[in-house]
């Protein structure tokens, strides 16, 4: 099943206009898109939230993302957008989302449709996990990981 057509249940925007799954919509960009690999860990350390939309199998073979919510891609609207049935609690439309796929083009494409959908915060990563683990920015940490890893190491 492709990201552009997976299921999900209806949503209201910020508009207030009721959006289906499998109904065209138009998207007007409030903001970029996209950070580079370089600009990842800041985006982190500023509070944005990394997701991991990579299969499984993607993160078996090339490692995790450490600190990253994993969600299948087939799974991230639904899980992103607020207003949904199995929505996460901390989904907002303002939330700031970094999506990290295995090249960049699935979480180009939900980056889009979450901001259709009202989702401003929503980023992706040029090039997603297979340039960040090639960069000089490689590994970087969002502050709750970073705090979770220190308490880890104090005990």
């Amino acid at each position: 099943m492709s990201v552009l057509t997976a299921p999900l249940s209806d949503v209201h925007t910020t508009s207030g206009v009721k959006v289906r799954p499998g109904e065209p919509m138009t998207a007007r960009a409030r903001a970029p898109w996209s950070i580079s690999a370089d600009q990842f860990g800041p985006a982190l350390h500023s509070g944005a939230t990394a997701v991991d939309i990579r299969s499984q199998s993607d993160r078996d073979r090339d490692g995790i993302l450490l600190g990253a919510l994993a969600i299948p891609a087939d799974d991230v609207l639904a899980r992103l957008v607020p207003g949904t049935a199995v929505s996460l609690v901390g989904a907002e439309f303002d939330r700031r989302w970094v999506l990290v796929g295995r090249d960049g083009h699935d979480a180009e494409m939900l980056t889009w449709r979450l901001q259709a959908l009202g989702v401003t915060g929503a980023r992706f990563v040029v090039g997603g996990q297979q340039l960040l683990s090639r960069s000089a920015a490689r590994g970087p940490l969002g502050a709750h990981t970073a705090r979770d890893l220190e308490t880890y190491a104090a005990h």
